[in-house]
């Protein structure tokens, strides 16, 4: 019987070994990181589905927590001199609405007033293309431009735009809703935010409590620096383009500053699409040399801003190398259009953050680590 169960444990120390070198091989360990890729590629997976299938409290409460992290040195501010919690939100979300509300004045109030001279400038600009057209080596006849025309006027008139109407009517809807959720819950996430934080950080204890701290403050730190930041960046250039464009005399100045200014936010593409923008108006109502004048305007601005400004603005909190935004905003692009070309790059942003922060305040993590000579040797 003895001998029976030495070979029994032989041929267990046996199988075990094997199954180990199976595993421990340089096949195995691939078969192992590929395993592993594919979970986190499932995972990562799932996780943008579900955001995508709750955009309409997902979404909201991520821009709450982006526009609550750009506040939040105004509430430490008024919470350092004693201000109560509940006023200081109060203060807060007055002042964002004060000023939205401001600029959304000056917009009605601009276009008000200079609608009939663009509207006029338009029409001259579209009869000097028409004539134009006529001096093309290939002729296009006015039977031509009448049947797109027609062609125009039976899509809007179609049924195909009705329903797309009704469906502007719901994504309007949907936008209200989601406006008035975003709205609530940043009220609490200004006047609760470190609480509710530490109530989901209970499960936490030692060391993995320490690292979701830091990753929270990380968090914060990043959004909000990269919020306050592109806001000013942003804000010269809406200036610079905008006095710019006053001077050479192109209507709508101060909506197309404002445009500037919200197309800031979609890096590396946003302000050639102002600029693109810009230059049409500038066409259209004053003729080729104006455009030319305003493209140089946009070029010199978008150049001051790009080679003095936003380093020293944006250069602690960006740190993404351009072929990493580029792939962030397209994919965000595809993923959620227009919102998720501005919330992809800070997204990302953070996630290299929290990366960087893992094992300590100045240790990332192991594999974000850079090498020493000595280890790369």
């Amino acid at each position: 019987m003895g001998l029976f169960r030495t070979k029994d444990a032989e041929v267990v120390e046996h199988n075990a070994a094997v199954q180990s070198s199976i595993w421990t091989d340089a096949f195995g360990r691939l078969a192992i990181r590929s395993l592993q890729i594919i979970a986190v590629v499932v995972v990562g997976i799932a996780v943008i589905y579900t955001f995508l299938s709750l955009s309409l409290v997902t979404l909201p409460v991520l821009l709450a927590l982006i526009f609550a992290s750009a506040m939040y040195p105004l509430i430490a501010f008024l919470r350092r001199h004693r201000v109560p919690s509940l006023l200081a939100t109060i203060i807060a979300l007055f002042g964002v609405v004060v000023v939205l509300g401001l600029v959304g004045w000056l917009l009605v109030w601009a276009v008000e007033n200079q609608a009939s001279t663009l509207a006029k400038s338009a029409t001259e600009g579209f009869n000097q293309l028409q004539d134009w057209i006529t001096t093309l080596p290939f002729s296009i006849t006015d039977d031509q431009i009448e049947s797109v025309r027609n062609t125009v006027v039976d899509f809007v008139t179609s049924a195909q735009f009705g329903s797309g109407a009704l469906a502007g009517a719901s994504a309007i809807g949907s936008f209200a809703t989601g406006l008035v959720l975003m709205i609530v819950v940043l009220f609490f996430f200004l006047k609760d935010g470190p609480a509710i934080w530490e109530f989901l950080l209970r499960p936490f204890k030692g060391e993995q409590y320490a690292r979701a701290r830091r990753i929270g403050d990380k968090t914060v730190a990043t959004l909000g620096g990269y919020v306050r930041g592109t806001a000013t960046v942003a804000a010269v250039d809406a200036i610079g383009i905008g006095i710019g464009l006053a001077i050479i005399g192109v209507p709508l100045a101060l909506p197309l500053a404002v445009v500037v200014f919200l197309t800031a936010f979609i890096p590396l593409v946003g302000a050639t699409a102002a600029g693109i923008l810009a230059a049409l108006v500038a066409l259209v109502a004053n003729g080729p040399v104006a455009a030319i004048w305003v493209i140089a305007v946009v070029v010199l601005v978008n150049q001051l801003e790009g080679n003095f400004l936003q380093p020293v603005l944006m250069g602690r909190t960006l740190q993404l190398h351009g072929l990493v935004i580029l792939v962030a905003l397209t994919a965000g692009t595809i993923l959620g259009g227009v919102v998720g070309a501005v919330i992809a790059v800070p997204l990302m942003a953070v996630v290299w953050g929290i990366t960087q922060v893992w094992n300590g305040e100045h240790q990332p993590a192991e594999m974000f680590r850079k090498k020493r000579p000595e280890e790369v040797r």
